[in-house]
């Protein structure tokens, strides 16, 4: 797809494209995934570089800081590059369970030192009979995400 051609295509409204014959709207969807690919490709291609380029540098910083993780910035030539290594901590469910109940049994409230969620699977809700799953309605919200369309051609190509 042209950039003459994407620049028209946005600049045409949805309610207008949605009078489309459903093979254009196939071939222009398809074409827009195929540019959606491609961008991502260039992106993910582009930031590895980035990181080669500047990770040592950034590790380097946060040594010097005292830390193995956040946010550090300094200069290439005109550039300010601004690196970030976010913590990602996850913890062993069932080794806080454990100190969960320790704690409740010492005479201490656990949520005082953790958080604790509830999930049901829906799987295993929707397996349940009908007396499990009425005590269990109230505390249920179904919502819905955005919808998705996927369009594929029956038969032949587009021409």
């Amino acid at each position: 797809m042209s950039s003459g051609a994407l620049n028209q295509l946005l600049a045409t409204p949805a309610s207008e494209l949605a009078k489309q014959p459903s093979q254009a709207l196939f071939q222009i969807k398809s074409d827009a995934a195929d540019l959606l690919a491609a961008a991502k490709t260039i992106v993910e291609h582009i930031d590895r570089a980035v990181e080669l380029k500047y990770a040592p540098r950034a590790q380097q910083l946060r040594l010097a800081a005292g830390k193995d993780s956040g946010v550090v910035h300094f200069d290439d030539d005109p550039v300010r590059v601004t690196a970030d290594l976010p913590k990602k901590v996850e913890w062993d469910q069932k080794q806080l369970a454990h100190i969960t109940r320790r704690i409740a049994a010492s005479g201490d409230d656990p949520s005082q030192y953790v958080e604790v969620t509830y999930r049901v699977s829906e799987t295993k809700f929707n397996a349940w009979p009908e007396s499990l799953k009425s005590a269990f309605a109230l505390a249920r919200t179904l919502r819905t995400g955005k919808p998705g369309f996927r369009l594929a051609l029956l038969k032949g190509d587009i021409e």
